[in-house]
């Protein structure tokens, strides 16, 4: 044996190789790892400063208050009852809001009814407290619906494109061409009057807005370098379009989905208005200023003075929080950045 032999055999002497183990694998996982984490965090810290920049805009903060104090007031209005079990007790309104008082009919605003009565001697109050109930319900449903709707689709249209674009533009481009409230008189006039009915009828013209919106924005995002490493790893289109993609294109679909809400009430009392809302007699907002429209001419404002004012000031609201929402989530507001996220 050489003397160089030798000497390698006493370098390598005593050493223990362990093989059938590739580091490479260990090293991608955990990178892959703490690049998730990382993504995680970022997106942790991006509602933090949305929400940090919201609590700033004191217009937010009050339209917010109002609609908090509006959904507390139509909750407790009249206890809530379910399959005969009652799971909220508690009755603010001073007067049952389907109860007739012919003793006082039309009766201006007093201490016994602060919002004065119709002519059925129904108090208006308590009309309007209750009637909360079904104008915020529609709305919110609605919109939840119509986001449920909405986003998958448009996500599907701006990730894959082809066909499945085509096939999805082509009908929001078609519903699109007939006006929103034409096409939902249209439709209630197919499925009748009722709450579900209204609610359907609203949805089936809401959730383009939401479809076309994500599309675009969509494809903007599924450019990203992030998206591309994701596809790199192995990751599948489902997990990849509603882990990275829908998440970092949703902000302006937040901020059109909260102005939404109140948009959809008012299209609501305008069906109400035109006798194609719930059934006659509903303390809805748009059924009660329908319902009041010949005692205004008679003198009789309150009747349809306060339902009016509750639409006025929830759409209000409603506008204050989806303009501080769009300030929050405005990528121009974070200076900050973030690596692997879109903001």
């Amino acid at each position: 044996m050489s003397h160089e032999s030798q000497r390698t055999t006493t370098t390598e002497r005593g050493r223990i190789r362990v093989t059938g183990f590739d580091t490479s694998v260990f090293e991608d996982r955990d990178e892959r790892f703490e690049w998730q984490q990382d993504e995680s965090t970022v997106s942790r810290d991006r509602m933090t400063r949305a929400w940090e920049r919201f609590k700033r805009n004191r217009t937010a903060l009050v339209g917010l208050a109002i609609i908090a104090v509006m959904l507390f007031t139509t909750i407790f209005a009249r206890p809530i009852a379910i399959e005969g079990i009652t799971i909220q007790p508690f009755s603010l309104a001073p007067f049952d809001p389907t109860n007739s008082n012919f003793g006082a009919l039309n009766q201006g605003p007093s201490a016994a009814h602060p919002f004065g009565t119709d002519w059925s001697g129904k108090d208006i109050l308590s009309r309007v407290m209750y009637g909360g109930r079904y104008s915020l319900t529609i709305g919110v449903i609605t919109v939840g619906i119509a986001l449920s709707v909405g986003v998958p689709l448009g996500a599907l249209a701006g990730y894959y494109g082809g066909w499945i674009d085509e096939v999805i533009m082509r009908l929001v481009d078609i519903l699109y061409a007939f006006p929103f409230l034409v096409l939902a008189i249209a439709l209630i006039a197919v499925l009748g009057q009722g709450f579900w009915n209204m609610i359907t009828a609203l949805v089936l013209v809401v959730w383009i807005s939401y479809a076309r919106l994500l599309r675009g924005e969509v494809l903007s995002v599924k450019e990203n370098e992030y998206v591309t490493a994701a596809k790199a790893l192995g990751a599948r289109d489902r997990s990849i379009i509603f882990r990275h993609v829908v998440p970092n294109a949703m902000a302006p679909v937040i901020v059109q989905a909260t102005l939404g809400i109140g948009t959809v009430v008012l299209n609501a009392a305008a069906l109400g208005f035109l006798g194609l809302g719930l059934e006659p007699g509903s303390p809805e907002w748009g059924s009660m200023l329908a319902r009041g429209r010949s005692s205004l001419i008679q003198g009789q404002w309150w009747i349809t003075v306060f339902p009016g004012l509750a639409i006025f000031l929830f759409v209000l609201s409603i506008n204050l929080v989806g303009d501080g929402v769009r300030d929050a989530v405005d990528p121009q507001g974070d200076t900050s950045g973030g690596a692997g996220v879109r903001e």
